[in-house]
C-alpha cells in the first residue's frame, strides 16, 4: 500500500527552508487528478499518495510550470499576504514528498 500524505495549507513548520523564488514544477512521474475537495497527487516512482484539500493550493501546483518561481504562481492564483507561510509550508510538504522537483532555470517560464 503507497503511503500518502495530505496538504492543506494548514499550519506547517518545514517552510522556512523552501524556496519560493526558486522555479519549480509538478515531479514528472506524477499524476494529479482534481476531487470535489482539492486533488490527489500519485507519484509513480515512489507511490506515494498526497491529498490537496486547497483548491487555491491546487491552483498554484498546477500552474508552476507556468511560472518563474513558485511565489509568482502562487500570486497568480490569489494568495493573500496574510497566507504566505502556509503555502510555503504546504509547498515545502510537496517538494519533501518528491510531488514538486526544483526546476534548473530560474528565470524563464515554460
Amino acid at each position: 500500500m503507497p503511503a500518502h500524505t495530505s496538504v492543506d495549507a494548514g499550519p506547517r513548520t518545514a517552510g522556512a527552508r523552501f524556496d519560493l523564488d526558486a522555479a519549480w514544477d509538478v515531479h514528472p512521474q506524477v499524476a494529479v487528478r482534481p476531487e470535489p475537495f482539492g486533488a490527489l497527487l500519485y507519484h509513480f516512482g515512489t507511490r506515494r499518495l498526497s491529498f490537496l484539500k486547497d483548491r487555491k493550493l491546487l491552483a498554484a501546483v498546477t500552474s508552476l510550470a507556468d511560472h518563474p518561481s513558485a511565489a509568482d504562481a502562487c500570486r497568480h492564483v490569489g494568495v493573500e499576504p496574510a497566507e504566505w507561510k502556509r503555502y510555503r509550508d504546504a509547498l515545502a510538504t510537496l517538494a519533501a514528498s518528491h510531488m514538486i522537483t526544483e526546476r534548473a532555470g530560474r528565470a524563464t517560464p515554460r
